[in-house]
């Protein structure tokens, strides 16, 4: 097993002391009130989810549903955490049939086979796919509730099992989010949103990204700093001082960390930066909502199967720049946070773009495959994300989204 960093290295994750940031921001203008959710528990070290069974115990009990998928348990991944459960005294059965963008059919096949077993609990392990399954097959295998009549913000009442969380990439930070996403229909992306989701404890172990090929690396990279650039500028009433200093801390590591990330992945400081970077800009966005980003890269997933940070890097530029006119100053305030060697001058929008090349992603819709004469059906479906449209700064229209695939196309 690696060796975790060493102190010093951890201290270099740091940046301004968050009260400091948190003081600089209330400072600007009255405080207004807001409620802000996280996950109650979150252990954070290399190989910590080799001692998963040990952590999970008292929580799950002794029978539980493992979430993951068949591509996680090829690689070997899923060995020493149910390793780890046996050891505990923990019964695990698997269920790894979780696609990237899950289907409803998917969710309810879960919600069943954990249902059969007769668990006790739920752990996901994996991407934002398995970890969103997992939310919904814990709240669906113990309320009964119906998935349709889940949809949407606070329609998710519970009760729920017992859940515990195990990433593997750094970029969802679905860990300490109250939400998850479904693929209904063909190809429309819909949401459960409800505190009733925030798992019971979360458990990050950067050793578990070690493998991540470059371009997941990339992409759930820029996918994390989507999240905390959002949920930084959202227009929100529950955008608040905590979601923000924990925004700004987010994409201080992020932006510090993601190039040598990528092209060094046996790097473990890097991965572990990473790995909390997306876990703060999680509990950032989960109380301070995203916005027309992920509203407009929700069709080019859903329907178009382009990996969902991937969707998001491709759309980000634009919606910065489109962006722009009303959210200059906090842009401006987050640009060098994100770019401290960046020319005062330069954009954040520009930024991205160079930073896309550098990571070497695609920088258009039509390098993924994506025909021009989509672009009506994909403004269509974007206006329908109205959750997400409403907490943009700028207010967007249909031409607005048409035109802002025109520019990414």
């Amino acid at each position: 097993m690696i060796k975790p960093p060493a102190r010093s290295k951890v201290r270099a994750f740091r940046t301004a002391n968050p009260i400091d940031l948190c003081r600089r921001i209330t400072d600007k203008a009255p405080m207004q009130p807001f409620r802000f959710n996280t996950t109650p528990s979150v252990i954070f070290g290399a190989g910590s989810a080799t001692r998963l069974g040990e952590a999970a115990l008292p929580l799950v009990g002794k029978r539980v549903l493992l979430v993951s998928d068949a591509g996680l348990l090829k690689a070997g991944l899923l060995a020493g955490p149910s390793s780890s459960l046996g050891a505990a005294g923990i019964e695990a059965s698997l269920f790894t049939d979780v696609a990237a963008d899950p289907p409803e059919h998917c969710v309810l096949a879960a919600a069943q086979a954990a249902r059969q077993a007769g668990v006790t609990g739920i752990i996901g392990f994996g991407g934002g796919s398995p970890m969103d399954v997992a939310k919904l097959v814990a709240l669906l295998a113990r309320s009964g509730e119906d998935l349709g009549s889940s949809y949407g913000v606070g329609n998710a009442k519970g009760p729920r099992l017992p859940l515990v969380l195990v990433p593997t990439t750094s970029g969802t930070g679905s860990e300490v989010t109250p939400i998850a996403i479904v693929t209904t229909g063909e190809a429309e992306k819909k949401g459960v949103v409800s505190p009733i989701l925030l798992p019971d404890l979360a458990i990050l172990d950067p050793d578990l990204t070690l493998g991540l090929p470059a371009h997941v690396t990339a992409a759930t990279g820029v996918d994390a700093m989507v999240h905390a650039i959002e949920a930084f500028t959202s227009a929100s009433a529950n955008n608040n001082p905590v979601s923000r200093t924990l925004a700004r801390e987010a994409l201080a590591l992020l932006g510090r960390h993601i190039e040598r990330a990528v092209s060094h992945g046996a790097d473990q400081a890097a991965r572990g930066a990473m790995l909390l970077g997306s876990m703060l800009a999680g509990q950032a966005f989960a109380n301070s909502p995203v916005a027309a980003v992920h509203a407009l890269a929700y069709p080019v997933g859903g329907i178009f199967h382009v990996p969902h940070g991937l969707s998001n890097a491709l759309l980000l530029p634009h919606v910065l720049a489109f962006n722009a006119p009303a959210a200059a100053e906090a842009y401006a305030e987050l640009a060098p946070i994100i770019f401290p060697g960046q020319a005062p001058g330069n954009s954040l929008a520009d930024a991205f773009r160079a930073l896309s090349v550098r990571l070497g992603l695609p920088g258009r819709l039509r390098d993924v495959g994506i025909p021009h004469d989509a672009i009506p059906r994909l403004g269509e479906d974007a206006m329908k994300q109205t959750r997400l449209l409403v907490n943009n700064p700028r207010p967007l229209a249909l031409a607005d989204a048409l035109a802002i695939y025109e520019a990414a196309w």
